[in-house]
């Protein structure tokens, strides 16, 4: 079987939209490449930022469900993301976050290559890592430079009651190699590894289990090249006795969900056929998209969104 490609995309949930996307957008300086709504709950936006293009493995979503509770953070949950920087840019990144008030931890290097921590307004926890250059497109239309600007999805980090279950089933069933461990967390790289293509877990026995809520990560969703290797690794899934759903169409790509052993939600996502499929590439994210069968309901949907403004990160602190 081949195995999965590296990182598609990983859902979040926020709290305000409007807050969201002042910091993403503003201050991270990413572009919202698709403002649409939760399939599933159209009341709710889904919004997507990722590089100019919207290629597949730079795109960071969220739900923004404003009346949830905080997360609980705990096992069986991702509990960071970590975003791809190019090499020498943390000290900008850092003057910069501290200037509009942004919670940061301490710099630290993680499997050799430097980390900034931070925290968005909802919490949810992030870490800005230096690598090597990476397909990736820029974005004009931000103030962050293009040598600086955010080049994708680095990885991420899961917190497990137990290691093995999980780790046994990316080696086994997903294609993933075993690459070393540092200061409590496992790394497991797929395709090579490099930017994009890892996750790390850390065993924590005695903590319970953690809860959804905004500041938390929904999912992690793993590049597939189409409907044939989707169907292929879901194959086996289902052979390793993970209950999988059915193919469901995104419209921008194609997905499958399940729950590792662990209980961190997994989806598989095509890489096609993308976000320009309805939308000029030169006006993604400007207008609400609707998947067609949901266009029907746009007044009913437009009527209960609350409304967003161009992003606006505020003014720096100092």
């Amino acid at each position: 079987m081949k195995p999965v490609n590296g990182l598609h995309h990983i859902t979040a949930i926020a709290g305000k939209a409007q807050r969201n996307l002042d910091f993403y957008a503003g201050v991270l300086g990413l572009r919202l490449v698709k403002k649409s709504v939760n399939q599933d709950d159209p009341g709710t936006y889904h919004l997507f930022y990722a590089d100019a293009e919207g290629r597949p493995g730079t795109d960071l979503t969220f739900f923004p469900w404003e009346s949830m509770a905080p997360a609980r953070k705990g096992t069986g949950l991702a509990v960071e993301v970590q975003l791809a920087v190019p090499v020498g840019s943390l000290a900008f990144w850092e003057a910069r976050l501290q200037g509009y008030g942004v919670r940061l931890g301490a710099p630290e290097v993680r499997f050799g290559e430097k980390a900034l921590p931070l925290r968005d307004p909802d919490g949810l926890e992030l870490a800005l890592v230096e690598t090597a250059p990476r397909p990736f497109s820029p974005w004009e239309r931000t103030h962050v430079p293009e040598n600086r600007q955010i080049m994708g999805l680095h990885g991420a980090r899961l917190w497990q009651q137990a290691l093995a279950p999980s780790a046994d089933f990316l080696t086994r069933v997903m294609g993933f190699e075993f690459a070393g461990q540092e200061a409590g967390w496992s790394r497991y790289t797929v395709a090579g590894g490099g930017s994009g293509r890892f996750v790390d877990i850390k065993e924590l026995p005695n903590l319970p289990k953690g809860q959804w809520g905004t500041g938390s990560i929904h999912h992690l969703a793993w590049s597939v090249d189409d409907t044939a290797h989707e169907m292929e690794v879901r194959k086996q899934i289902l052979a390793a006795g993970i209950p999988a759903t059915r193919q469901i169409d995104r419209f921008w790509f194609k997905s499958v969900y399940f729950n590792e052993p662990g209980g961190v939600v997994f989806e598989l996502a095509t890489d096609g056929p993308g976000f320009a499929v309805d939308e000029d590439p030169a006006k993604l994210g400007e207008a609400l998209v609707l998947p067609p069968w949901l266009e029907p309901h746009r007044p009913q949907i437009e009527a209960v969104l609350p409304k967003l403004e161009a992003p606006n990160p505020g003014l720096p602190k100092h």
